[in-house]
This record gives C-alpha cells, sequence and structure tokens, in this order.
C-alpha cells in the first residue's frame, strides 16, 4: 500500500496502477458482452483493431483499452502508451481524445471528461511536468467519486500549484474542497 487515497498513488504505485487500468478494462469487457458476446482472446486484438480505426464511434474507455492491446511496432510497447516522442504512440495518444465521452449517471456534466483526461495523463505521463502529473493522479479519487471541481476550484489548485504548494497541501485542498460547494 503507498498510502495514498486509491489510485492516487498511480502511476508508481504497481496497486494503484492496476486500479487505474481496470477503469479502462470495466468499459472494454463490457463493450465486448454487449457486441461480441464470448471473445477468444486473439480476436480480442483484431477487434481493437476495429476500435482504432474509428475511434470516434467508441467510448473512450474502449478505444484505450483497444490500444493497450496493441503492439507499437516503433518502441514494442502498448500503443499510446509509449514515451514522448515514440511516433506512432504519439500519433494513437492525440487519436484517443476523438473518442466518446458519456457521463456517469449521477455525476456533473464534464466528470467524464475530466477523469479520462486524468486517466490518460496518469497512465502516460510521459512529456507532462510532474506538478501536472501530480494534481492528475490526486484527482482521480474526487473524479472517480463523482465530485468535480468548479472552475474557481480548478484555477486556485493551479495558482497553488504554481506557488510551489506541498502534495499534503494539495490533496487536502482537493479532497477536502473540490465538488463541494
Amino acid at each position: 500500500m503507498c498510502g495514498h487515497w486509491e489510485p492516487a498513488g498511480a502511476p508508481d504505485c504497481e496497486r494503484c496502477a492496476g486500479l487505474v487500468d481496470e477503469l479502462v478494462e470495466e468499459g472494454w469487457h463490457a463493450f465486448l458482452r454487449q457486441e461480441f458476446g464470448d471473445v477468444e482472446p486473439q480476436d480480442e486484438r483484431l477487434i481493437a483493431r476495429m476500435v482504432v480505426d474509428e475511434p470516434d464511434r467508441h467510448p473512450w474507455r474502449v478505444v484505450d483499452a483497444a490500444y493497450d492491446r496493441l503492439t507499437c511496432a516503433e518502441c514494442g510497447g502498448r500503443l499510446s502508451r509509449g514515451p514522448a516522442g515514440c511516433a506512432p504512440c504519439d500519433l494513437a495518444n492525440g487519436f484517443r481524445y476523438s473518442a466518446v465521452e458519456i457521463d456517469r449517471p449521477g455525476v456533473p456534466p464534464g466528470n467524464e471528461h475530466a477523469l479520462r483526461v486524468n486517466v490518460a495523463v496518469t497512465r502516460r505521463p510521459y512529456g507532462i511536468s510532474a506538478s501536472e502529473v501530480l494534481v492528475r493522479r490526486l484527482s482521480l479519487p474526487v473524479l472517480i467519486e463523482g465530485r468535480l471541481p468548479t472552475t474557481a476550484q480548478a484555477q486556485a489548485t493551479k495558482a497553488l500549484v504554481r506557488k510551489g504548494v506541498t502534495e499534503a497541501e494539495l490533496a487536502a485542498l482537493i479532497y477536502e474542497g473540490w465538488g463541494r460547494a
């Protein structure tokens, strides 16, 4: 256990990183069941190729999981999750943002977008500033819970980060304030 409110320890904490991946995997498995029923593992790669050919026709979790099932020809990692500067991964990482976002029932509008961006940054932190990754990963539990910061709260958070707030102070601000009037 890393001591963070799960999954805020990702990507460094293996358990937290696994929980972030599970957010994506749940969407993939639901998609497979609904669209294809029982699928053999080798067929998942074919379906994944189909999904990434049309990312704008599928929910973001399905698209992200599809990329996870494909291997980058350049870096050898999961497509879209390789280091910044890996051309195929950079391209796939950009295409992922054309996927569909549907807010979950009972969450404020925009929560799913925020969750999606924070999951993407946490799963592929390369080329992102350490302070940005920190805010994104610490925000995950709050967003999963269904809360969303107001514009003023988000701006105040960014201002404090620029001033060099500590991780503990940032966590307290996010966990105690975001999404509460």
